[in-house]
Protein backbone atom coordinates (compact mmCIF):
# COMPACT_ATOMS: atom_id res chain seq x y z
CA UNK A 1 0.00 0.00 0.00
CA UNK A 2 1.33 3.28 -0.84
CA UNK A 3 0.25 6.57 0.03
CA UNK A 4 -0.11 8.95 -2.40
CA UNK A 5 -0.31 12.47 -2.94
CA UNK A 6 -1.77 14.05 -6.13
CA UNK A 7 -2.14 17.67 -7.35
CA UNK A 8 -3.68 18.72 -10.16
CA UNK A 9 -3.37 22.61 -10.96
CA UNK A 10 -5.63 23.72 -13.75
CA UNK A 11 -6.75 27.01 -15.42
CA UNK A 12 -10.00 27.49 -12.51
CA UNK A 13 -9.04 24.79 -10.11
CA UNK A 14 -6.52 23.51 -8.15
CA UNK A 15 -7.43 20.23 -6.58
CA UNK A 16 -5.93 17.54 -4.42
CA UNK A 17 -5.64 13.67 -3.29
CA UNK A 18 -4.77 12.02 -0.98
CA UNK A 19 -5.16 7.92 -1.33
CA UNK A 20 -4.10 4.76 -0.41
CA UNK A 21 -3.03 2.64 -3.50
CA UNK A 22 -3.12 -0.77 -3.70
CA UNK A 23 -0.82 -1.85 -6.71
CA UNK A 24 -2.04 -5.44 -6.10
CA UNK A 25 -5.69 -4.80 -5.89
CA UNK A 26 -6.00 -2.07 -7.99
CA UNK A 27 -8.25 -0.49 -5.20
CA UNK A 28 -8.13 2.97 -4.34
CA UNK A 29 -9.17 4.15 -0.60
CA UNK A 30 -9.03 8.28 -0.71
CA UNK A 31 -8.49 9.93 2.41
CA UNK A 32 -8.60 13.58 1.13
CA UNK A 33 -10.15 15.28 -2.02
CA UNK A 34 -10.60 18.94 -2.17
CA UNK A 35 -10.85 21.45 -4.64
CA UNK A 36 -10.42 25.21 -4.80
CA UNK A 37 -11.58 27.50 -7.35
CA UNK A 38 -9.04 30.00 -8.11
CA UNK A 39 -8.86 31.15 -11.59
CA UNK A 40 -4.98 30.75 -12.09
CA UNK A 41 -5.75 31.63 -15.63
CA UNK A 42 -7.57 34.70 -15.55
CA UNK A 43 -6.88 36.85 -17.75
CA UNK A 44 -3.85 34.90 -19.53
CA UNK A 45 -5.41 34.37 -23.05
CA UNK A 46 -5.64 38.06 -23.73
CA UNK A 47 -2.10 38.95 -21.55
CA UNK A 48 -0.28 35.99 -21.84
CA UNK A 49 1.24 36.07 -18.36
CA UNK A 50 -0.76 34.64 -14.90
CA UNK A 51 -2.36 37.68 -12.86
CA UNK A 52 -0.64 38.84 -9.38
CA UNK A 53 -3.90 37.89 -7.49
CA UNK A 54 -4.56 34.75 -9.22
CA UNK A 55 -0.99 33.46 -8.04
CA UNK A 56 -1.56 34.51 -4.75
CA UNK A 57 -5.03 33.03 -4.57
CA UNK A 58 -3.39 29.57 -6.03
CA UNK A 59 -0.60 29.88 -3.10
CA UNK A 60 -2.95 30.21 -0.82
CA UNK A 61 -4.96 27.29 -1.77
CA UNK A 62 -1.20 25.53 -2.08
CA UNK A 63 -0.81 26.75 1.49
CA UNK A 64 -4.09 24.79 2.89
CA UNK A 65 -2.87 21.71 0.75
CA UNK A 66 0.72 21.26 2.03
CA UNK A 67 -0.66 21.16 5.29
CA UNK A 68 -2.69 18.63 4.65
CA UNK A 69 -0.20 16.51 3.09
CA UNK A 70 1.65 16.97 6.34
CA UNK A 71 -0.67 15.35 7.91
CA UNK A 72 -1.45 12.35 5.95
CA UNK A 73 2.33 11.64 5.82
CA UNK A 74 2.24 11.06 1.97
CA UNK A 75 4.84 8.66 0.52
CA UNK A 76 4.97 10.58 -2.93
CA UNK A 77 3.63 13.38 -4.06
CA UNK A 78 2.87 14.75 -7.77
CA UNK A 79 1.93 18.42 -8.51
CA UNK A 80 0.48 18.78 -12.06
CA UNK A 81 -0.22 21.94 -13.91
CA UNK A 82 -1.64 22.19 -17.01
CA UNK A 83 -3.07 24.69 -19.39
CA UNK A 84 -2.52 28.27 -18.01
CA UNK A 85 1.15 27.36 -16.96
CA UNK A 86 1.88 26.25 -20.34
CA UNK A 87 0.69 29.54 -22.19
CA UNK A 88 2.38 32.28 -19.19
CA UNK A 89 5.12 34.06 -19.78
CA UNK A 90 5.76 34.43 -15.78
CA UNK A 91 4.87 30.47 -15.00
CA UNK A 92 8.24 29.69 -14.09
CA UNK A 93 7.81 32.14 -11.06
CA UNK A 94 4.72 30.49 -10.24
CA UNK A 95 6.43 27.00 -10.72
CA UNK A 96 9.14 28.43 -8.20
CA UNK A 97 6.75 29.45 -5.42
CA UNK A 98 4.86 25.69 -5.37
CA UNK A 99 8.33 24.29 -5.14
CA UNK A 100 9.50 26.16 -2.41
CA UNK A 101 6.13 25.35 -0.76
CA UNK A 102 6.02 21.75 -1.38
CA UNK A 103 9.81 20.57 -1.70
CA UNK A 104 8.78 18.85 -5.44
CA UNK A 105 9.09 19.89 -8.59
CA UNK A 106 6.07 21.70 -10.28
CA UNK A 107 5.63 19.08 -13.98
CA UNK A 108 3.77 21.28 -16.73
CA UNK A 109 1.84 18.42 -18.53
CA UNK A 110 1.79 18.80 -22.75
CA UNK A 111 -1.66 18.14 -23.97
CA UNK A 112 -1.14 14.20 -24.70
CA UNK A 113 0.54 13.82 -21.03
CA UNK A 114 -2.67 15.92 -19.56
CA UNK A 115 -5.37 13.40 -22.07
CA UNK A 116 -3.30 10.19 -20.52
CA UNK A 117 -3.72 10.60 -17.38
CA UNK A 118 -7.35 11.63 -17.29
CA UNK A 119 -7.95 8.83 -19.25
CA UNK A 120 -6.72 6.64 -16.99
CA UNK A 121 -8.10 8.08 -13.88
CA UNK A 122 -11.41 8.09 -15.66
CA UNK A 123 -11.68 4.68 -16.99
CA UNK A 124 -9.43 3.00 -14.42
CA UNK A 125 -12.78 1.32 -12.47
CA UNK A 126 -14.58 0.88 -15.53
CA UNK A 127 -12.39 -0.91 -17.34
CA UNK A 128 -14.03 -4.69 -16.07
CA UNK A 129 -17.72 -3.14 -17.07
CA UNK A 130 -18.82 -5.48 -19.44
CA UNK A 131 -22.10 -3.79 -19.79
CA UNK A 132 -20.36 -0.34 -21.20
CA UNK A 133 -20.08 -0.18 -25.26
CA UNK A 134 -16.32 0.56 -25.83
CA UNK A 135 -14.40 2.64 -27.24
CA UNK A 136 -15.28 4.90 -24.57
CA UNK A 137 -14.79 9.05 -25.19
CA UNK A 138 -13.69 9.97 -22.32
CA UNK A 139 -13.84 14.21 -22.63
CA UNK A 140 -12.27 16.86 -19.73
CA UNK A 141 -13.43 20.16 -19.91
CA UNK A 142 -10.89 22.60 -18.34
CA UNK A 143 -10.78 26.03 -17.87
CA UNK A 144 -8.20 26.93 -20.26
CA UNK A 145 -8.56 23.07 -22.62
CA UNK A 146 -10.34 19.97 -23.87
CA UNK A 147 -9.03 17.03 -23.33
CA UNK A 148 -10.74 13.91 -25.71
CA UNK A 149 -9.36 10.78 -25.82
CA UNK A 150 -10.74 7.60 -27.27
CA UNK A 151 -9.52 4.44 -26.30
CA UNK A 152 -10.61 0.89 -25.27
CA UNK A 153 -8.51 -0.55 -22.32
CA UNK A 154 -5.16 2.11 -23.52
CA UNK A 155 -5.16 5.30 -25.22
CA UNK A 156 -5.39 4.82 -29.05
CA UNK A 157 -5.64 8.67 -29.67
CA UNK A 158 -5.85 11.91 -28.30
CA UNK A 159 -6.36 15.23 -28.93
CA UNK A 160 -5.93 18.45 -26.42
CA UNK A 161 -7.73 21.27 -27.81
CA UNK A 162 -7.93 25.19 -26.83
CA UNK A 163 -11.80 25.12 -25.71
CA UNK A 164 -11.66 25.38 -21.89
CA UNK A 165 -14.50 27.08 -20.15
CA UNK A 166 -12.66 30.48 -19.26
CA UNK A 167 -10.80 30.63 -22.41
CA UNK A 168 -14.14 30.81 -24.32
CA UNK A 169 -15.79 33.03 -21.80
CA UNK A 170 -13.25 35.37 -21.82
CA UNK A 171 -12.51 35.22 -25.09
CA UNK A 172 -15.81 35.09 -26.95
CA UNK A 173 -18.48 35.44 -24.23
CA UNK A 174 -17.96 38.23 -22.03
CA UNK A 175 -21.29 39.69 -21.58
CA UNK A 176 -23.88 38.34 -19.03
CA UNK A 177 -25.42 36.76 -20.05
CA UNK A 178 -24.41 36.28 -23.26
CA UNK A 179 -25.30 37.52 -26.67
CA UNK A 180 -27.42 35.29 -29.58
CA UNK A 181 -23.88 36.32 -31.82
CA UNK A 182 -21.53 36.07 -28.63
CA UNK A 183 -23.18 32.34 -28.24
CA UNK A 184 -22.73 31.65 -32.53
CA UNK A 185 -19.20 32.97 -32.31
CA UNK A 186 -18.60 30.37 -29.80
CA UNK A 187 -19.75 27.33 -31.23
CA UNK A 188 -18.28 27.92 -34.67
CA UNK A 189 -14.99 28.17 -32.38
CA UNK A 190 -15.80 25.46 -30.85
CA UNK A 191 -16.71 23.00 -34.03
CA UNK A 192 -14.16 24.37 -35.43
CA UNK A 193 -11.40 23.09 -33.08
CA UNK A 194 -13.92 19.93 -33.07
CA UNK A 195 -13.72 19.72 -36.67
CA UNK A 196 -9.54 18.89 -36.03
CA UNK A 197 -10.28 15.57 -33.77
CA UNK A 198 -9.96 13.55 -36.97
CA UNK A 199 -6.45 14.61 -37.98
CA UNK A 200 -5.11 13.09 -34.32
CA UNK A 201 -7.35 9.96 -35.17
CA UNK A 202 -10.10 10.88 -32.39
CA UNK A 203 -13.52 10.24 -34.14
CA UNK A 204 -16.11 10.97 -31.77
CA UNK A 205 -18.91 9.02 -33.79
CA UNK A 206 -16.58 6.17 -32.89
CA UNK A 207 -17.44 6.06 -29.20
CA UNK A 208 -19.29 3.52 -28.03
CA UNK A 209 -19.55 5.34 -24.63
CA UNK A 210 -19.10 8.82 -23.52
CA UNK A 211 -17.41 9.88 -20.03
CA UNK A 212 -17.24 13.23 -18.75
CA UNK A 213 -14.93 14.17 -16.19
CA UNK A 214 -13.92 17.51 -14.24
CA UNK A 215 -15.49 20.39 -12.95
CA UNK A 216 -18.14 21.83 -16.16
CA UNK A 217 -19.16 17.98 -16.74
CA UNK A 218 -19.84 17.31 -13.00
CA UNK A 219 -21.94 20.52 -12.25
CA UNK A 220 -24.49 19.65 -15.00
CA UNK A 221 -24.71 16.50 -13.32
CA UNK A 222 -25.09 17.99 -10.33
CA UNK A 223 -27.74 20.89 -11.78
CA UNK A 224 -29.83 17.54 -13.90
CA UNK A 225 -29.89 15.76 -10.59
CA UNK A 226 -31.94 19.16 -8.75
CA UNK A 227 -28.87 18.66 -6.06
CA UNK A 228 -28.16 22.06 -3.76
CA UNK A 229 -24.80 20.50 -2.71
CA UNK A 230 -21.93 18.77 -4.15
CA UNK A 231 -22.66 14.97 -3.75
CA UNK A 232 -20.24 12.56 -4.91
CA UNK A 233 -22.23 9.48 -4.40
CA UNK A 234 -24.86 10.70 -6.71
CA UNK A 235 -22.68 12.24 -9.27
CA UNK A 236 -20.47 9.59 -9.71
CA UNK A 237 -21.04 7.02 -12.44
CA UNK A 238 -24.19 8.63 -12.94
CA UNK A 239 -25.82 8.41 -16.67
CA UNK A 240 -27.69 11.09 -18.37
CA UNK A 241 -29.93 11.41 -21.42
CA UNK A 242 -27.92 13.78 -23.78
CA UNK A 243 -31.44 15.58 -24.77
CA UNK A 244 -31.17 16.71 -21.23
CA UNK A 245 -27.54 17.96 -21.51
CA UNK A 246 -28.69 20.27 -24.61
CA UNK A 247 -31.37 21.20 -22.58
CA UNK A 248 -29.71 22.52 -19.66
CA UNK A 249 -26.66 24.26 -21.89
CA UNK A 250 -29.60 26.61 -23.88
CA UNK A 251 -30.75 27.28 -20.10
CA UNK A 252 -27.62 28.19 -18.93
CA UNK A 253 -26.57 29.95 -21.90
CA UNK A 254 -29.66 32.54 -21.67
CA UNK A 255 -29.19 32.83 -17.69
CA UNK A 256 -26.89 35.52 -16.05
CA UNK A 257 -24.18 34.80 -13.82
CA UNK A 258 -26.30 35.45 -10.54
CA UNK A 259 -29.16 33.75 -12.11
CA UNK A 260 -26.62 30.58 -12.14
CA UNK A 261 -25.69 30.94 -8.67
CA UNK A 262 -29.60 30.89 -7.67
CA UNK A 263 -29.53 27.19 -9.11
CA UNK A 264 -26.16 26.16 -6.97
CA UNK A 265 -24.10 26.82 -9.23
CA UNK A 266 -20.76 27.62 -7.33
CA UNK A 267 -20.10 31.30 -7.84
CA UNK A 268 -16.55 30.90 -8.74
CA UNK A 269 -18.13 28.56 -11.81
CA UNK A 270 -21.49 30.37 -12.86
CA UNK A 271 -19.73 33.19 -15.05
CA UNK A 272 -18.11 30.21 -17.45
CA UNK A 273 -20.73 27.06 -16.77
CA UNK A 274 -22.43 28.43 -19.86
CA UNK A 275 -19.60 28.03 -22.61
CA UNK A 276 -18.50 24.68 -20.65
CA UNK A 277 -21.58 23.38 -20.84
CA UNK A 278 -21.33 24.59 -24.68
CA UNK A 279 -18.45 22.43 -25.44
CA UNK A 280 -19.78 19.59 -23.62
CA UNK A 281 -22.84 20.20 -26.33
CA UNK A 282 -20.93 19.93 -28.75
CA UNK A 283 -18.98 17.40 -28.18
CA UNK A 284 -21.91 14.93 -27.44
CA UNK A 285 -23.70 15.87 -30.88
CA UNK A 286 -20.54 14.50 -33.05
CA UNK A 287 -21.08 11.22 -31.36
CA UNK A 288 -23.89 8.55 -32.00
CA UNK A 289 -24.22 8.04 -27.83
CA UNK A 290 -27.74 8.63 -26.29
CA UNK A 291 -26.71 9.36 -22.99
CA UNK A 292 -23.80 10.68 -20.82
CA UNK A 293 -21.72 8.70 -18.25
CA UNK A 294 -20.29 11.11 -15.32
CA UNK A 295 -17.21 10.33 -13.10
CA UNK A 296 -15.90 12.18 -10.55
CA UNK A 297 -12.46 10.17 -11.29
CA UNK A 298 -10.66 12.07 -13.26
CA UNK A 299 -6.83 13.34 -13.78
CA UNK A 300 -6.44 13.50 -10.42
CA UNK A 301 -6.61 9.52 -9.95
CA UNK A 302 -4.78 9.24 -13.22
CA UNK A 303 -1.79 11.61 -11.44
CA UNK A 304 -2.00 9.62 -8.17
CA UNK A 305 -1.67 6.12 -9.65
CA UNK A 306 1.26 7.32 -11.61
CA UNK A 307 3.21 7.42 -8.62
CA UNK A 308 2.00 4.43 -6.81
Amino acid sequence: MTRVGAIDCGTNTIKLLVADLDTTTGEEYVLAREVRIVRLGQGVDRTGRLAEEAVARTLAAVDEYAALLDEHRVDALRFCATSASRDASNAAEFRAAVRQRLGVEPEVLSGDEEAALSYDGATRSLRSATELSRPFLVVDIGGGSTELVLGDGEVEAARSLDIGSVRMTERLMPSDPPTADEVSAATTAIDEALDTLPDAGVEPARAGTVIGVAGTVTTVAALLKGLDHWDRAVIHHATFPVGDVHELTERLLGMTTAERVAIHVPEGRADVIGAGALVLDRVLRRTGVTSLLVSDADILDGIAWSRA
